[in-house]
């Protein structure tokens, strides 16, 4: 697939920074909201920024990987998740509804026949999910691409309704496993600091993870092109919202990227378009130890540190309220000539007796 993403232009920065700085406050004040107000008018190149019909895309698929004792939990998990999400009883539909976030959950290739069902996109690649990767590639190049046509076609259509913000989430066991691969191949991590316990495993279980994607490391003979990495380790939901991310840049929309799994196909989607990163809010860092790792490679700072690792899009919603006072201060603070209000006097920078 081919995108045409280009950086937000910048001319408009000084502008949005001088309305940033004349409201009501002391410069620089609300720290990190002001930043964030600033990216949300470039991105949309206007002083009046204008946040519409959020919504969350869950991809889930399944990872040929995880009957090898990769994930503390077994693969059913995956189905049985999806079920949840569309029961409306996980920690993700709590939070969306709490936020006023609509939620899209998507079936990239679930080893599960859900039938038509209301709520559920079914983008199924492989109705068994991918290969198992510690034998050979987790997916052809064709099903690579096939998952990100469908992830960008979902997110367009979420445009062409009126979004213009998309949070990402995931589900899928085993997939912390695939992250900790691309991560250490894209990122050029060692791959030991990018293992960690993914839903939970003891250190037995993490020795195990590790000397198990060290030999799938091994067995990879392929280069580090971005595409190469992501059809040999990842998972359909990762290809999926990689898709998705490139799709949602290209329209100039606004990206709440979650935590481990989601940053890794981010991984994917930046090393393809650098520019991606500009229309990014990281949400979170996440309790899994290659997450930070990966948030240092990209130069982000995530707006939250709660010790999560929950993944579903959770740490997006949470920090949605965050994007949404943002927007609000710029868009309905008073500014110091419109409240009346004496701005900072220029003898208050004068040292006494100079």
């Amino acid at each position: 697939m081919r995108f045409a993403i280009t950086a937000p232009d910048d001319a408009l920065r000084p502008a949005l920074q001088q309305k940033i700085d004349g409201k009501t406050k002391p410069q620089g004040s609300l720290g990190r909201l002001e930043g964030l107000a600033l990216q949300l008018g470039l991105i949309q190149q206007t002083l009046s920024p204008e946040l519409r019909a959020p919504h969350i895309l869950v991809c889930a698929g399944d990872h040929g990987a995880a009957k090898a004792g990769i994930s503390a939990f077994p693969q059913d998990v995956t189905w049985q998740m999806v079920e949840n999400f569309l029961a409306g009883g996980a920690a993700i539909n709590v939070f969306a509804r709490a936020n006023g976030i609509e939620l899209v959950v998507a079936d990239a290739g679930v080893n599960h026949a859900f039938g038509p069902r209301a709520g559920l996109v079914d983008a199924k690649v492989s109705p068994h999910g991918t290969a198992n990767y510690l034998e050979g590639p987790a997916m052809s190049a064709e099903q690579c691409e096939a998952a990100m046509a469908r992830g960008a076609e979902i997110v367009a259509g979420l445009h062409a309704k009126g979004c213009n913000v998309v949070g990402f989430g995931e589900m899928g066991i085993g997939n912390t496993a695939s992250a900790s691969l691309i991560t250490h191949f894209l990122a050029g991590i060692p791959l030991d600091d990018c293992v960690g316990r993914g839903t939970g495993l003891d250190d037995a279980g993490v020795a195990r993870k590790l000397a198990l994607l060290q030999q799938a490391a091994d067995l990879y003979r392929g280069d580090c092109a971005p595409l190469s990495v992501l059809a040999q380790f990842g998972g359909f939901e990762m290809a999926m919202l990689a898709g998705g991310m490139l799709a949602a840049a290209e329209r100039k929309m606004l990206l709440l990227i979650d935590g481990f799994i989601v940053t890794s196909a981010l991984l994917v989607a930046a090393t393809l378009h650098p520019a991606t990163l500009q229309y990014c809010v990281f949400s979170h860092r996440s309790q899994e130890r290659g997450h930070r790792l990966q948030l240092e490679h990209l130069g982000a700072r995530p707006l939250l540190d709660m010790d999560l690792r929950l993944g579903e899009g959770t740490g997006a919603a949470l920090a949605w309220p965050l994007v949404r006072a943002a927007c609000a201060f710029l868009n309905e603070m008073a500014s110091f000539e419109s409240a009346g209000v004496s701005e900072k006097s220029e003898q208050a920078d004068v040292a006494p007796g100079s």
